[in-house]
């Protein structure tokens, strides 16, 4: 069996502690925005299907995968799958109350993208999503009438990436 580097180790360390930090941070807004939301506590890459992050507000349920990055996040098909399996298998609720979010929480900017359900059913997800920080989110978390209105999911939209 081969041990690791003490260096290594601590950039591992490092590295998820800038997850569980976003993870937590993003929490925290999702509770300020009025849904209820928690860290789903993995430590490590699994094959079931648990996303980082379960909210839900009224009626809608919520499955966050959650990428801290500088300037882009990629999130591997399997990662986005897994949200697709979580919602599908454990949410009993109508499709359209069932949301894959991926949140790329990149410097002090949050960007959310909502995959869509269509993509999943004909087994078209790309390989990887990418958000770059430069890009527009196509999900808003806010409470005022303007945001709660651009917050609502328009179902069956092609909101694939470029």
């Amino acid at each position: 069996m081969c041990a690791m580097k003490a260096e290594d180790a601590e950039r591992l360390r490092r590295w998820r502690r800038r997850g569980f930090y976003s993870e937590n941070a993003l929490v925290k807004l999702l509770q300020k925005n009025g849904y209820y939301a928690v860290r789903v506590p993995v430590s490590n890459p699994s094959l079931s299907p648990l996303p980082d992050i379960i909210a839900r507000r009224e009626e809608h349920v919520y499955a966050f995968e959650v990428k801290n990055a500088g300037y882009y996040a990629y999130f591997p098909r399997q990662q986005i799958q897994k949200l697709f399996e979580f919602l599908h298998e454990f949410v009993p609720v109508e499709r359209q109350y069932k949301h894959p979010i991926l949140a790329a929480h990149l410097g002090k900017r949050w960007i959310f993208r909502e995959v869509n359900w269509q993509l999943w059913k004909e087994g078209k997800l790309l390989e990887q999503e990418r958000i770059v920080k430069r890009d527009i989110g196509n999900f808003k978390l806010g409470m005022d009438k303007e945001s709660e209105k651009a917050s609502l999911p328009v179902p069956d939209v092609d909101l694939t990436s470029t």
